[in-house]
């Protein structure tokens, strides 16, 4: 009898462990979402010293084929925040397929749309609506979850007339002075 009753709680024991090992990759994997929803939000609003934190320190950070990874995600911020200005953005992600690797460490993808409009000036980058998919990996550090790479492609890019400086970027209506 004792062998018996020993045996189910042991195998009692192990499935609450496996219980608790799936919560915690469950959970890993909801922070892992707000993370990246983090990123977008912040790149909308502009708020570029903490889009940098998003990041390890050591971050491989490459958009279309092209490394930005030297001075990590605050430099990465700086890059993009004087890229597009005050310029409206509105950028998403979807269908997150995440894949936990072990207890500090995951990976992702993320579908992505992202639209651009800039000033229509001299020299101005063009606008864009794009589509494409973000790969990336992810590391826990302190408790806190950080994207330690990201590699952005975009499959297609559809251009977007650049929005004149002197009416509001959103409504499109002439700017005027208080």
């Amino acid at each position: 009898m004792t062998n018996t009753k020993n045996n189910e709680q042991e195998i009692l024991i192990n499935r609450l462990t496996q219980l608790e090992q799936k919560y915690q990759q469950l959970e890993d994997i909801e922070e892992i979402k707000k993370l990246k929803a983090r990123y977008f939000r912040f790149v909308d609003e502009k708020n570029w010293k903490e889009f940098g934190d998003l990041f390890t320190s050591d971050a491989t950070l490459i958009s279309q084929g092209q490394d930005f990874s030297a001075g990590g995600g605050q430099a990465y911020g700086k890059m993009i925040g004087d890229l597009v200005g005050k310029a409206p953005t509105v950028h998403h992600g979807h269908m997150p397929e995440i894949d936990m690797i072990d207890e500090d460490n995951a990976k992702g993808i993320w579908a992505m749309e992202d639209m651009l409009t800039f000033p229509d000036a001299k020299d101005a980058y063009p606008g864009h609506n794009g589509y494409g998919q973000y790969r990336e990996m992810y590391r826990k550090e302190n408790g806190t979850w950080k994207i330690s790479s990201t590699v952005l492609t975009r499959f297609r890019m559809d251009p977007l007339k650049n929005w004149d400086p002197s009416t509001d970027p959103v409504t499109g209506q002439p700017l005027t002075s208080k």
